[in-house]
Parts: structure tokens; sequence; C-alpha cells
């Protein structure tokens, strides 16, 4: 079972090393790429203002933050929910510092402890569309994710919306998914299905004739400008030829 957590934060500001705090918390369960319903999302009262900039952005006010629980109250039920999944954040730098920060200030062990590996859907969004917008807003957009409901920015609105965007951004893991179905289901009531020998069957080859393989090298050529000369085969092509 693969088991991973697209998480969102929001805070008092930008900088947890000039005191700013995690003010909300919202995480959505995905196992085998499916949303469960699964979801955590907690409010914490961090004990002061938000910076007016991070206000006009989330909108969480100090007065309704007043009768939520601090970070630390909630550690064991995050950590509990959190355990050895993969996480999927989006600039994921930013929210695990503010993570680790109040990890710090309870004295208890970092997120590092607790999680496995972290998938930061931004480093992603940028090797798959270089020298363009990847805002999370930017990112609903190309892929068409309805972000119309994000007046403001919220956590598990957040969270929900890059769940979303990366079973987009990763679409093609679909089919290797799906290849591990038929062994899932090979227990309790399976059909057993006929083998087939293939080895009688010939299948005709059908070479491309010159304009196709001229159209095809012209594909290849705007694959490799558009990608700013990164695309893998060319690798592959200049080790083939290594002395």
């Amino acid at each position: 079972m693969s088991r991973q957590i697209v998480l969102d934060t929001e805070t008092t500001g930008l900088s947890h090393i000039d005191g700013d705090r995690l003010i909300e918390l919202g995480c959505v369960e995905l196992v085998n790429r499916k949303l469960t319903g699964n979801n955590l999302h907690l409010y914490f009262n961090a004990g002061r203002d938000s910076h007016p900039d991070a206000l006009r952005v989330h909108g969480i006010t100090t007065e309704f933050l007043a009768d939520k629980p601090r970070f630390e109250e909630k550690i064991d039920e995050i950590w509990e929910y959190l355990q050895g999944a993969e996480l999927i954040i989006h600039n994921a730098p930013f929210d695990v510092g503010f993570l680790n920060s109040e990890l710090k200030l309870a004295k208890r062990p970092l997120l590092k402890q607790c999680v496995g590996n972290i998938i930061d859907t931004l480093v992603m969004a940028k090797e798959m569309y270089p020298g363009k917008r990847n805002s999370l807003d930017s990112l609903c957009d190309r892929l068409g994710v309805d972000n119309t409901s994000r007046t403001l920015h919220g956590a598990l609105l957040d969270a929900e919306l890059l769940a979303d965007v990366y079973i987009n951004l990763t679409r093609g893991q679909d089919a290797l998914l799906m290849a591990e179905e038929p062994e899932q289901a090979a227990g309790a009531g399976a059909i057993a299905m006929p083998s087939l020998d293939l080895k009688s069957i010939k299948l005709p080859v059908l070479r491309a004739n010159a304009q196709e393989l001229e159209a095809h090298d012209d594909v290849l050529k705007q694959m490799d400008k558009s990608s700013g000369g990164k695309v893998a085969w060319k690798k592959f092509e200049s080790e083939s030829v290594a002395p």
C-alpha cells in the first residue's frame, strides 16, 4: 500500500527564524493515488498576531485563533497521522521549516524522524514547465483543476487542490498501478485466465518512410528546444559514442 499525505500550512508570516509561527495545518490522504477522505485539519493559537501581509493572504485573525489549541497540544495526533507517509508539498522547504521550528520549540524530534520521502511539487513543476509560472494557481489553470473557490489561501483547501495537481502531474503512473492490480486480485474469488503461447505469432514490422522519419526528427528537435537542451536521449547518445 502506497500512502501519501498532501500537506499545506498557513503561518503568521514568512520567517520562522524571526519568530513567525504555524497557525493552520491541512493534510489530505492518498492511498495508491486515490483520495480516501481521511484528512487532517487543525488551527493553532500561535500566541502572536499575523503580519498584515500574511493576514491579507489567509484571513485568519488572532481573534479566531484565540480558543484554538497550541501546536504542542496536537503533536501526538499529527505525528500519528503522518507516521511513515510520503509527503507531497508545494515549496516544501517553507512548510517543513515551520513544522520543524514548532517541533523544536516543543523539544520533539524533527519531521524526518516521522515521515518517509518528501516530494516538492514546485521542483517537479519547474522541471516539467521550465520558464513558466508554477504557483499553485498557475498549475491549477494549466492542468484544468478547478480553483474558483480559492479566494483566500487555506491549508486544507490548498492541500486538496495540490492533490489534484499532483495526480495530474504524475498521470503516467496510473498505468504502473493498474499493472499491479491483477496480482492483488489473484486471491479470493479470482478467475484463472488461460495462458496463451505467443511464440508462434509473427508480427509484421512496418518501417518508417523518409517523410515520417523527417517529421519524427523535427518533433525531437522541438522537444529539445522547449526543454532547453535537457532531453534524456541526448545524454544516452553521448554516452553511447564515448570511447
